[in-house]
């Protein structure tokens, strides 16, 4: 097993005792829930007569189900609008912070926690949400829980999990123009598989990640999950920070050299022990596309859709299935694919570098009359900042709408959704048959860059050929 890997201080640090089944109870410090997870967990909480043990541990937004376009109250989806009651009563009852649609502080969970400092080196995170693994880019421990482990972080405020091994996920050197933190991870879950990080927490280390602003860790992170893995981490250094001084939860004044010296020290040993160690090479990455219906059927925008004679057996059957629902042949080239919707956004590339990348494509450009082209802000901070900087402008002169803040169409648990047989270049995480809310929608993913380019050229387009 690992030995004197961050995990392992983490783990250590927050381990509350051993249970009979041989899992650790671990203490969780920050429970952020939403409102799709959390009604069922606070009604299981009232039929056993428990309350929040730390509600000043737990801090609620709402983003899933939130329309990006007309927010008025009552939402037109009554389904919607429950939710949204249900969150406003159950934080209201149990004293838990709630950042409303308005509050100036509303937004995706993976986004709005950092922005607000909130997420910190050494923490142990959960949330009723796979992309929990966002936050291990400060160098904390963090989880995507189900509903009935969110009934549990409220009651106890721990969990019981069993230890994962340490996989040491290492790029070095310099990424190329027009190749961003969302390629070198699609990039990596294509090498490694989608399935190969289960049982693993991976860390993510070299001199491409050492590189690398907080919020493009952020995105590397966030889709550790789509590896099998179940969270990724960085080590933090003073990008990690840099980013964080000043924010609202940061520590202050002597509280922050105190903090930072105790982060520093939750660094990986020099000599730490991996149960794996796999080694990539940031110069033979290049802007990368998905072609299939799992984040791991990637492929460089200059190659073309993989043949099934250079698969692998076990990969073959699932290729079969990808040509057929994707309406792509082997061999074909994935430049040049029609795009119906260009959507840029998620708590992936919602944030505020993701959309001045997007913004530099975009700008003197228009998009291709047909194309549905929409941007939506991680969160409203991040809304208010693009706007002050003009981005909203550039977006809109050049054709593509700009939206409120929420999940949009990355799950399409609200209004924005494909239709029929619509294809879509999006900048969210996963390409799952369905998933953005056409049973027989198509989604490719790619950088918020790639997204852009699409757009204004109505097909797949390599984005270094326009920066």
């Amino acid at each position: 097993m690992s030995k004197g890997t961050l995990f392992d201080k983490v783990w250590d640090l927050h381990t509350v005792g051993r249970l009979p089944s041989g899992q650790t109870q671990l203490f969780i410090g920050l429970h952020l829930i939403h409102e799709v997870t959390s009604p069922q967990a606070f009604a299981m909480l009232r039929e056993r007569g428990l309350t929040v043990m730390f509600p000043e541990r737990t801090v609620a937004t709402v983003d899933h189900i939130v329309p990006t376009e007309n927010q008025a109250r009552p939402f037109a989806d009554a389904m919607a609008e429950e939710m949204m009651q249900a969150i406003e009563q159950n934080t209201q009852t149990n004293g838990i912070t709630f950042h409303d649609i308005g509050s100036g502080n509303q937004g995706v969970v993976h986004v709005i926690a950092p922005e607000q400092g909130l997420t910190q080196p050494g923490m142990t995170i959960a949330c009723g949400d796979s992309h929990t693994s966002t936050h291990g880019a400060f160098g904390a421990i963090a989880f995507g829980i189900g509903t009935s482990q969110v009934r549990d972080v409220l009651a106890s405020q721990t969990l019981a999990l069993s230890k994962l091994k340490v996989r040491r996920v290492e790029v070095n050197g310099n990424l190329l123009p027009g190749v961003y933190a969302k390629d070198v991870v699609l990039h990596i879950i294509r090498k490694l598989g989608v399935t190969g990080g289960v049982g693993y927490a991976y860390e993510f280390a070299g001199s491409t990640f050492e590189r690398m602003s907080m919020e493009a860790r952020m995105t590397v992170c966030n889709m550790a999950i789509e590896g099998g893995a179940r969270c990724g981490y960085i080590n933090p250094d003073q990008v990690t920070f840099d980013y964080l001084k000043g924010r609202d939860f940061a520590p202050k004044e002597a509280e922050w050299e105190q903090a930072v010296a105790w982060w520093q020290s939750l660094r990986s040993d020099a000599d730490a022990e991996y149960d794996d160690v796999v080694v990539f090479d940031a110069a033979e990455i290049a802007p990368t596309v998905t072609w299939g219906i799992t984040p791991g059927q990637g492929i460089a925008v200059t190659e073309a859709v993989p043949t099934p004679d250079s698969l692998t057996a076990e990969d073959r059957e699932l290729a079969g299935e990808a040509y057929k629902y994707m309406d792509l042949a082997p061999g074909q080239p994935i430049q040049g694919t029609k795009i119906d919707v260009c959507f840029i956004g998620s708590c992936t590339n919602g944030r505020i570098s993701d959309l001045r990348e997007a913004a530099k494509v975009a700008q003197g450009r228009h998009v291709v009359a047909g194309i549905k082209a929409f941007v939506v802000p991680g969160s409203e901070r991040v809304k208010q900042q693009a706007e002050a900087e003009g981005l909203d402008k550039i977006f809109e002169a050049a054709g593509f709408e700009w939206r409120e803040a929420g999940c949009s169409m990355c799950l399409a648990m609200n209004p924005d959704k494909l239709q029929g047989r619509q294809i879509s270049a999006s900048s969210s995480n996963r390409n799952f048959k369905g998933r953005q809310g056409s049973s027989s929608g198509r989604t490719l993913l790619m950088s918020p860059a790639m997204v852009a380019a699409a757009a204004v050229t109505g097909t797949v387009t390599d984005v270094r050929a326009m920066l």
